[in-house]
């Protein structure tokens, strides 16, 4: 990798620097592929949250994905500016806001799900699909240990 930083071969061998690198790279491909039809990685993961949660409010919203609340409310701006999203009084609260996911979010989605999609795909593409399978259960129990 040209953009690759030295490091000495102990650190290069060292799964810590190894994941680094791999995630900088899928980091970096995501968001070219994301940055093509306009969006960030961060209104993507909103958008994606939105999606999944229904209604939700902007406070559960920033609190489930670990966003201050400053950031979300800036985020959920321009996602409400696109038509990704709207955004109205919670019924339950009317000092809350809901967020709800729009017709044309729905379809944003789909297409930077895609791309995500691929960006993944070229990121393992050196691997056989049985590969793959196990490179996700052995990230995922490095990730997410005991679940």
């Amino acid at each position: 990798m040209a953009d690759t930083p030295y490091a000495p071969s102990r650190i290069r061998a060292l799964p810590s620097w190894l994941l680094g690198r791999a995630a900088a790279r899928g980091h970096r491909l995501v968001a070219d592929a994301l940055a093509g039809e306009g969006m960030r990685m961060m209104h993507h993961a909103v958008l994606s949250a939105v999606d999944e949660l229904g209604p939700v409010s902007q406070a559960a919203l920033g609190r489930t994905l670990g966003i201050d609340p400053k950031d979300m409310v800036a985020i959920v701006n321009d996602l409400q500016r696109d038509g990704l999203v709207t955004r109205t009084p919670d019924p339950k609260d009317r000092r809350k806001n809901a967020v709800e996911i729009s017709a044309d979010g729905r379809r944003r989605l789909r297409r930077t799900q895609e791309l995500g999609d691929e960006a993944n795909a070229e990121l393992t593409a050196a691997l056989t699909p049985a590969e793959r399978e196990q490179l996700i259960a052995l990230l995922t129990r490095i990730a997410l240990p005991g679940e």
